[in-house]
């Protein structure tokens, strides 16, 4: 699949019910028990570390959205193979995993936030790590005719420096942020991806 083959594919079934399937429901439902379960934990910190990513995630979805609409392609697509398509490079089940990702990786940090590995904080390396094995199973992926990368100077590793640090770093220090801090940015980039999805998908139609 050439990469205007893959833009078109992917607009076509843009959040298509055509493609729905069920087996979305209870990932939805695992999704939920996670964060329910942390929540009964009183795993607070893990549950920031999880949403932090989550609502830098969707920033960089809209934003690839954004470009699809003003250069006619955008940096990934997600053309097939899915349940539903959300946004153009961004399907439900990569939403999903995204959701909890952070959370999950928030398992290997330990509690003490100036604790070092190799004299490295654990904060920025699991968050580099964990970026880099993203970057390189993101390999596989673009061989796929699921996901395609569609400019040819765009591989793992732009998506690593670009994409899957910010990601990842964020979401590991955000893990040691006062709850304060922590709301505010959940919740100011929560305003700000609703804010755009509600101009460039509601009003516009852009995205």
């Amino acid at each position: 699949m050439n990469n205007p083959e893959a833009t078109q594919q992917a607009l076509s079934i843009l959040r298509s019910g055509d493609t729905f399937q069920w087996y979305l429901i209870p990932l939805l439902m695992f999704l939920f028990y996670i964060y329910f379960n942390e929540y009964d934990k009183k795993n607070y910190k893990g549950i920031a570390a999880g949403l932090s990513l989550y609502m830098v995630h969707w920033f960089y979805e809209i934003a690839n959205a954004l470009i699809q609409h003003f250069s006619g392609h955008a940096l990934w697509t997600v053309p097939e193979g899915t349940g539903f398509l959300l946004l153009v490079g961004v399907c439900a089940e990569i939403s999903i995993m995204f959701a909890c990702a952070g959370l999950v990786y928030s398992k290997l940090l330990d509690e003490n936030p100036k604790h070092k590995i190799f004299g490295i904080s654990d904060r920025l390396l699991v968050g580099v790590g964990t970026a880099a094995f993203f970057s390189i199973f993101e390999i596989f992926l673009a061989k796929t005719p699921t996901f395609i990368w569609v400019y040819p100077w765009w591989g793992s590793f732009p998506v690593f420096i670009t994409v899957y640090i910010p990601f990842f770093v964020i979401s590991m220090y955000s893990y040691d942020w006062k709850p304060k801090t922590q709301v505010t940015f959940i919740g100011s980039l929560f305003a700000i991806n609703a804010m755009m999805l509600i101009v460039f998908w509601g009003i516009l139609k852009w995205i």
